[in-house]
């Protein structure tokens, strides 16, 4: 009779939480915290898909922006949140892949066993840029110069120990140039100095602010960083094209939440997102250089993160960009 009525219980159990994820999000607000400052291409890719969302599900879903630390602040505070599946961080190779191999021995949370990866998005590459006015017209020619003048040349970018950051240290071990890294609070404020003139270069996600700015030509971009070009700019060479062989640094957006989030809701997470991306969003998401994911499970999604961060503590401890010691 015990077992009896402990099947029961679970039933129990079981259907309500059905029964939750099918009314999820309740009404109820959902916030996606995102890790950097408004108007770089992370944030315009995350008010995207909170707006479609939105329109999805008939509750709001607000973007609260968080920067600091390269996009720990917002996701520590959701390894923090109530498992209810109403705080989303908008994670990113950042996030949960760079800064787990940097910072491996300060992190307070795990990032893998304190969330759960309901949506993969989609891969960005990161995209180096100069002011049109400098003479410059390859990835070559700006390595060259850099080589035989160390120190002279600058690049701004969203910040310390983001992505874009890191894909240009990363570049610099590869080669032995020496520029150098003027961190900004925001991609948006490091791409209005290179148009502006103020500063000679800048890295950042090809998604919002740089696309448009190389398709206006009020930048020219010398490469980017994935393995393959991208369709958006198809004119511009990879940096492994480029000279640095073997070169691929391909960011990825997804959203995450606590790991204790029921199943039931993450499941309802994975096929709203998956249908999402699927649907009108995807050629939204493909305009902003996005390549978007097809029908990525929450598995899935995990095991991509676990490859990307032993990929990434690989990269910081051969180019020596640890901060753990």
């Amino acid at each position: 009779m015990k077992a009896i009525t402990g099947i029961f219980l679970v039933g129990l159990v079981f259907l309500a939480g059905v029964a939750t994820a099918q009314n999820y999000p309740d009404g109820k607000p959902v916030r996606i915290l995102v890790g950097y400052a408004p108007g770089g291409g992370t944030d315009t890719t995350a008010r995207i898909m909170a707006a479609a969302l939105s329109e999805l599900w008939g509750s709001n879903v607000l973007v609260e922006n968080r920067p600091g630390a390269a996009g720990n602040i917002a996701t520590e505070a959701t390894a923090r949140a109530a498992p209810d599946g109403h705080t989303l961080v908008f994670c990113n190779i950042g996030s949960h892949s760079i800064t787990p191999a940097r910072f491996a021995k300060r992190l307070t949370y795990d990032p893998i066993a304190d969330f759960s990866f309901p949506v993969m998005i989609g891969g960005i590459p990161n995209v180096f840029m100069v002011h049109p006015s400098l003479p410059f017209k390859s990835l070559q020619e700006y390595t060259a110069y850099a080589k035989k003048h160390p120190g002279k040349l600058n690049f701004g970018s969203s910040g310390v120990g983001a992505s874009p950051h890191l894909s240009i240290e990363y570049w610099k071990t590869l080669t032995g140039i020496n520029i150098v890294h003027v961190p900004y609070k925001g991609a948006a404020l490091a791409l209005a100095d290179v148009m502006s003139g103020h500063m000679e270069s800048s890295v950042g996600n090809l998604a919002g602010g740089p696309l448009g700015a190389i398709k206006a030509k009020r930048v020219r971009a010398l490469a980017v960083t994935s393995a393959e070009r991208n369709a958006q700019v198809p004119e511009v060479p990879t940096f492994a094209e480029s000279g640095v062989p073997g070169f691929d640094v391909t960011g990825w957006y997804g959203l995450c939440t606590q790991a204790k989030v029921p199943q039931p809701i993450i499941a309802k997470l994975n096929a709203d997102g998956n249908k999402l991306l699927a649907g009108p969003l995807k050629k939204r998401l493909e305009d902003q250089g996005i390549a978007v994911a097809n029908g990525i499970t929450p598995a899935q999604f995990a095991a991509h993160v676990k490859s990307e961060i032993a990929k990434w503590t690989k990269v910081v401890r051969d180019a020596n960009l640890q901060t753990d010691r």
